[in-house]
C-alpha cells in the first residue's frame, strides 16, 4: 500500500444547500458520504454475515471499545492480527472511544478529571478508561478511525452540569490528541474525531466546536444527542454546531438514528451516522422500507403473500413474502431477525445512495420532498 493511500483525507464533492456530498480515504478503503455505518459492537454486526453487510453497500462498520477492552481485550485481538482480521472485515472500521457505555452500562462508576473508574458489567471486574488508555485500546483494535474519550450526559440536565462535562471533554480532547500521535495514528493513516458537546445549550455547543476546531483532529463528532431530548432539540442544535465546524473535515453525528432522523441531518450537514435501531428493530420483527415501518408482529400479515419491497434488490425485502416473515416472527425462529436486519441495512444503505446521488445531482431538496411524501402515504395494507 502506497503512502498516498495510508493517508486519512476527506474530499468534498458536491453541496446542495447545507447537505454535502464527499469521500473519507483510510487506510482501507475509501467512505463514501452521507454514510452510514452498521454497528459492529462485539465485532460483529448483529445476525449478519460481514459479506452481506458489504453487500447492502456498508463502506464501513463500527466496533465498541468498551465491550472489545472486556472481551475479548484488545490485547488479544492485536496479537491476533488487529479487528479487520479478527472479524474478517477488510473495510473501514469506526471504533468509538468507550465513554457512553461506561457511563450507561458499567457498575459503581467514578469519573474525575483523570478518567472513568468502573466495574465490568460482565464480571464485576474493575478498569480504569482514562483519555489516553482509550486511544491505546483503539490503536491495538488498529481501527481507522477512532474517537477521543469524553462524557456524554443525558438530557434535560442542568446547564450548570452540561458545561462541566463540556469542559472536562474538552480537556480530555487535548489529552487524546497527545496520546493518538504518540502512537503514531496519523503515520499510520488513521484517523481521530474530536467530540462536540453542550446538550441543548446553543452556547455551549457553539464553544465546544470552537474550541475542538482549533485541535488537529481529522474529523469532529456531534455527540450528547439522541439521549432522551425530543427530535426537534436535536436538529436544532445541528443548526447551530455544524455552522461552526470545520467545512474541509467529515462531521459525524453519533448514534443516530430513524430515517427521517438522517434525513434531517443530512439536510442539516452531517456526513456520517451510527445506530443500533436498525439492527435492533429487525430481531423484534420491525422492518424499514420506503414506505415507512413494518410492524410484522401484526397479524394482518398472516395471509400477506406479498414481499416488504418488490423493487428493492436485497433478497429479504423482495423474495420472502409478509406471512412468511410474519410467521417466522411469531414462531420466534431465528431466521426472522436475519431477514428483517438484513432488509433493514439495506434499507438504510439504499437511502444513503438516495441521498448522496440527490446532493451530487443539485436536487436534494426534490428527494428530500418525495422521501418525506412516501413515508407520509405509505402503504396502508402495510402498516
Amino acid at each position: 500500500m502506497s503512502e498516498t493511500a495510508k493517508k486519512f483525507n476527506f474530499k468534498l464533492i458536491a453541496t446542495d444547500g447545507m447537505a454535502r456530498r464527499g469521500e473519507i480515504t483510510t487506510p482501507h478503503g475509501v467512505v463514501r458520504t452521507p454514510a452510514f455505518m452498521p454497528v459492529g459492537t462485539q465485532a460483529t454486526v448483529k445476525a449478519m454475515y460481514p459479506g452481506q453487510v458489504r453487500e447492502t453497500g456498508a463502506d464501513v462498520v463500527l466496533g465498541n471499545t468498551y465491550h472489545l477492552m472486556l472481551r475479548p481485550t484488545a490485547e488479544r485481538v492485536d496479537r491476533l492480527g488487529g479487528l479487520h482480521t479478527f472479524m474478517n472485515w477488510p473495510h473501514t472500521i469506526l471504533t468509538d472511544s468507550g465513554g457512553f457505555q461506561v457511563m450507561s452500562l458499567a457498575q459503581l462508576r467514578k469519573l474525575d478529571e483523570e478518567g472513568v473508574r468502573f466495574q465490568s458489567h460482565i464480571d464485576g471486574r474493575k478498569y480504569h478508561l482514562t483519555p489516553e488508555r482509550s486511544v491505546e485500546i483503539q490503536g491495538l483494535l488498529g481501527s481507522d478511525i477512532q474517537m477521543q474519550l469524553d462524557e456524554c450526559i443525558k438530557l434535560p440536565s442542568p446547564k450548570e452540569e452540561i458545561q462541566r462535562a463540556m469542559e472536562l471533554s474538552l480537556r480530555w480532547a487535548e489529552r487524546s490528541r497527545t496520546q493518538f500521535e504518540a502512537m503514531g495514528g496519523p503515520a499510520k493513516g488513521q484517523g481521530l474525531y474530536g467530540i462536540v458537546q453542550g446538550g441543548d445549550q446553543p452556547d455551549l455547543r457553539i464553544r465546544s466546536a470552537e474550541s475542538l476546531g482549533k485541535l488537529p483532529f481529522e474529523g469532529f463528532s456531534v455527540g450528547g444527542l439522541a439521549v432522551g431530548e425530543p427530535q426537534d432539540v436535536m436538529l436544532q442544535m445541528l443548526d447551530i454546531a455544524t455552522p461552526v465546524m470545520p467545512v474541509d473535515k467529515p462531521r459525524y453525528l453519533m448514534g443516530v438514528g430513524t430515517p427521517d432522523d438522517l434525513l434531517e441531518s443530512v439536510k442539516r450537514g452531517i456526513d456520517q451516522f451510527d445506530c443500533v435501531m436498525p439492527t435492533r428493530a429487525g430481531r423484534h420483527g420491525l422492518a424499514y422500507t420506503k414506505f415507512g415501518k413494518v410492524n410484522l408482529k401484526n397479524a394482518r400479515h398472516q395471509d400477506d403473500a406479498r414481499p416488504l419491497d418488490a423493487e428493492n434488490q436485497c433478497p429479504a425485502s423482495s423474495v420472502y413474502s409478509r406471512a412468511y416473515l410474519h410467521h417466522l416472527v411469531r414462531a420466534g425462529e431465528g431466521l426472522a431477525g436475519m431477514l428483517l436486519t438484513w432488509n433493514n441495512i439495506a434499507y438504510y444503505q439504499q437511502l444513503m445512495q438516495g441521498m448522496r446521488d440527490a446532493i451530487e445531482e443539485g436536487r436534494f431538496d426534490e428527494f428530500y420532498a418525495r422521501t418525506k411524501e412516501d413515508w407520509a402515504r405509505g402503504d396502508i395494507a402495510a402498516l
